[in-house]
């Protein structure tokens, strides 16, 4: 082997030992990166009547940083659509450059406005101090999170689903009734460069890769769909059952909707009783795509936002 790459061509020989070289560098790159992780599960019970929420979350953090925290932050997104925001204040003063935005907010009516606030939050147990400022949350932790450990962190919220001005709402001009994304306490990504706690003002933030375990319990004539995998397709039906097997819904007049998303950075969800669930399967069920889709495109009358 020695006498053959010696005897190599000199251009090949260099070209060998900046492959080599590269491939270092690469490893010696990734020497200390690091990502937060988290683990969420949440319940949710949702009133379709006062387009409300109430929530239970629990949040296991993962600081793989080599900091110590001794502060968290959580991102309350739908508290931007009120009267009188940053949001709003901002759109005032200069146009979108998206023209399916709203112009502003002023005009809201407080049944129409989003909300989003905490009720109790605790960590290992231990209740904590925080502070709602408008689209942040600030956590005071009465104990830090040490380099390489995790918290457990409960919570409470109550929410309310605005009108939809921009990807999230509801009755949006396709006619959905519930198009949920950034629409729970979401907590702040902490990388390298610190935390990324900025106000919600015209565009979203990225967030922390995890797992996602969410229960949805809402009035039985909503479809769903969602980020990840249906748990409970044969409690559900609505087409997500799998074919010959029979649906044994629950008695009573709402069901609970159970997905599984793993490895994401955000859970979505859209609602709407005109959804109808179709799957596709080809390649003797190798390859498969479920889809969920509106049959019935609904104009709704006097509206002034524009969907996303």
């Amino acid at each position: 082997m020695n006498l053959i790459i010696h005897n190599l061509y000199s251009p090949l020989k260099h070209i060998v030992f900046l492959l080599l070289l590269g491939a270092s560098s690469t490893s010696f790159a990734q020497v200390g990166y690091w990502q937060q992780r988290i683990t969420c599960e949440m319940d949710i019970d949702f009133d379709h009547v006062k387009h409300q929420y109430s929530g239970y979350q629990r949040l296991i953090y993962q600081n793989n940083s080599p900091d110590t925290l001794r502060r968290l932050f959580y991102h309350l997104y739908p508290n931007a659509f009120q009267k009188g925001s940053e949001m709003d204040a901002w759109r005032l003063r200069q146009p979108d450059p998206d023209s399916r935005i709203v112009d502003g907010l002023s005009d809201i009516k407080p049944e129409e406005e989003g909300h989003l606030h905490i009720l109790s939050l605790s960590m290992n147990g231990n209740p904590q101090v925080f502070e709602e400022n408008r689209t942040i949350l600030e956590v005071s932790l009465t104990d830090p999170i040490p380099p390489g450990r995790s918290a457990i962190l409960d919570m409470t919220f109550f929410g309310q689903v605005p009108i939809q001005t921009r990807r999230s709402g509801r009755f949006n001009e396709e006619g959905v009734d519930y198009s949920m994304a950034q629409w729970f306490p979401k907590i702040c990504n902490y990388d390298q460069k610190g935390w990324h706690a900025n106000p919600y003002v015209l565009r979203e933030f990225y967030g922390v890769w995890g797992d996602y375990d969410v229960r949805i319990h809402i009035d039985s004539s909503f479809i769903l769909g969602a980020t990840g995998y249906l748990q409970n397709p044969q409690s559900v039906g609505h087409g997500y059952e799998k074919a010959g097997v029979p649906v044994n819904r629950p008695e009573g007049s709402r069901l609970t909707w159970h997905f599984l998303a793993p490895n994401v950075h955000d859970f979505v969800w859209a609602a709407d009783p005109d959804y109808t669930h179709t799957q596709r399967k080809w390649r003797m069920e190798l390859f498969s795509i479920s889809c969920i889709c509106k049959t019935r495109i609904m104009k709704l009358p006097g509206r002034r936002c524009k969907a996303m």
